[in-house]
């Protein structure tokens, strides 16, 4: 039980800490949280919490097959900077209304946010390299071992670390809307520039990843 509990910790601080830093899927959970509810930011959340703990099962069982699936990786990528560009172009978009009440073109549906926060999950790529590096240091320290059991617990682990990562962003962006004057319509425009930004690093990494297998192929 000590074992599992420690793998379980493991899979969460490493999974709280991955999700802090500014990313599609925290700032869309943050968005929706301040133009609908809570609620359903939680939904979201959850939502891309259950596909991401899909894929480091897959990855913990089936690392080599992963793994060669190339060309399914850069299809991922190119869709995935497809939805930034997209959620930047809705930010802004929803930042020059005048009353700044304006949704998000991706989050302007109907469109349950727990399947929302599934499919843009599903199609973000970055998570498995980030829990292939991780599983695999967690395997060469020893604090993780080739189990069912421990394998749940690392997984459960990482869906309440991903959790309390997002409630972050989306209690956090709530309180700010709350006790700022026409903070909604800045922070359309903040996190209209989170996504090109992290668009244009999605694309940089992207075609220098594509210029390193060019040179590989000389």
């Amino acid at each position: 039980m000590h074992k599992l509990f420690k793998v379980f910790l493991w899979g969460m601080m490493i999974s709280f800490l991955g999700s802090l830093p500014l990313g599609t899927l925290n700032v869309a959970a943050m968005q929706i949280g301040i133009q609908e509810s809570i609620e359903h930011a939680m939904y979201f959340s959850i939502g891309s919490l259950v596909i991401e703990m899909i894929y480091v099962r897959i990855s913990l069982v089936g690392i080599d097959w992963v793994r060669k699936q190339v060309k399914l990786m850069k299809v991922m990528e190119w869709i995935t900077l497809a939805i930034i560009v997209a959620l930047a172009v809705g930010s802004f978009i929803a930042a020059m209304n005048q009353n700044g009440e304006a949704k998000n073109v991706l989050l302007n549906n109907n469109l349950n946010r727990f399947v929302l926060g599934m499919l843009m999950c599903a199609i973000n790529p970055v998570q498995i390299p980030f829990w292939f590096g991780w599983s695999a240091i967690l395997f060469s320290k020893k604090i993780l071992s080739p189990s069912n059991g421990q394998y749940n617990s690392y997984i459960v682990g990482i869906g309440f670390g991903t959790l309390m990562g997002n409630a972050v962003f989306i209690f956090g962006g709530k309180w700010a809307v709350q006790r700022i004057a026409h903070s909604e319509q800045y922070l359309n425009w903040i996190i209209g520039g989170i996504f090109a930004t992290t668009a244009l690093i999605q694309l940089w990494k992207m075609l220098r990843h594509k210029a390193a297998l060019d040179k590989m192929n000389l």
